[in-house]
């Protein structure tokens, strides 16, 4: 998130790590918390971290594991249309209310050649004042805050087994992952990783995409995110619903002033449908079959958190 010239000068407390979530059949039950990422996790039903290793397999196989489920998992949901949803308010010191939103609202979708193409279904004035989204604002949207940890993805990531943990309904394992190195223009994620002990598929992640950009006139700051993830199809765990928020801290520079926003991010990502192409009838060179057919998930998505 890059900023515009500050109109005022904002001096917010303390960064939020918000965990939230209200209804899925996973995550009945949880509740919004209210401060810290330890008091989140006692209010939205977390249970205890019991640290002692795995009985079975080990850590590094449960590793291998859930990896290679989220690259079948990966490579499916390019075969999902969707719809994602996004809302970024800036947020006032004096109000505590959006002083600032931009909003879009995007159906993911398949042309008539299977081609990914993206349709913008409502777009109302950018009305941020204080910050502008950025590229890296962007590519997080679309690429990290949903993300996935795939074989392919090992070992570029340090991955360290913490223990099991009751989370609502699901019994999880819990990861801390970050990237062993960072390579220039790439950016990676840094947090904690939930994952289901009967799919071994990611069902939730707190953390942030590093690294920021925090050069004096260049900023491009993040909030650090927590995305809930549910199951479609009766298969896969499909990323739903992205929080983020922080109090991002511009520290000046080529005629900036120092600035503190409060910034919160809202993305929901919901009516995933599967995309299956039939054969092609073909007529004097020319296609002329409808080879789009969308199947509805057994088990729709249920309402996101507000």
């Amino acid at each position: 998130m890059k900023r515009r010239l500050p109109l005022t000068t904002s001096l917010v407390a303390l960064l939020l790590l918000t965990l939230s979530a209200e209804s899925h059949t996973a995550w009945a039950g949880v509740a919004n918390p209210a401060s810290s990422a330890a008091a989140a996790e006692d209010a939205a039903g977390f249970g205890p971290l019991d640290p002692t290793p795995p009985s079975g397999l080990s850590p590094q196989q449960i590793i291998d594991k859930f990896a290679a489920r989220e690259s079948v998992f990966n490579e499916a949901r390019q075969n999902y249309t969707f719809r994602q949803s996004v809302k970024v308010d800036t947020i006032s010191d004096d109000t505590n209310r959006p002083d600032g939103e931009y909003q879009q609202v995007t159906d993911i979708l398949f042309d008539r050649d299977g081609k990914r193409e993206e349709h913008v279904v409502f777009a109302p004035q950018n009305t941020l004042e204080r910050v502008m989204m950025s590229p890296a604002d962007f590519k997080d949207i679309e690429q990290r805050l949903p993300f996935v940890l795939t074989t392919e993805d090992l070992p570029q990531y340090d991955i360290t087994y913490l223990g099991r943990q009751k989370v609502d309904e699901l019994d999880t394992y819990v990861f801390s992952a970050g990237p062993k190195t960072l390579e220039k223009g790439k950016r990676y994620f840094q947090g904690k990783v939930w994952v289901d002990q009967q799919d071994f598929q990611i069902v939730l992640i707190n953390g942030k995409n590093v690294p920021d950009d925090k050069r004096k006139g260049h900023e491009d700051l993040s909030p650090p995110f927590t995305t809930y993830y549910e199951q479609v199809d009766g298969k896969y765990w499909f990323p739903t619903y992205t929080k983020a928020e922080g109090n991002l801290h511009f520290s000046g520079g080529n005629g900036y002033m120092s600035q503190d926003v409060h910034l919160r991010t809202v993305v929901k990502y919901t009516d995933y449908k599967q995309y299956r192409a039939t054969s092609k009838i073909i007529y004097n060179g020319q296609d002329i079959t409808n080879n789009k057919e969308t199947d509805k998930p057994t088990t729709p998505p249920a309402t996101a958190p507000k």
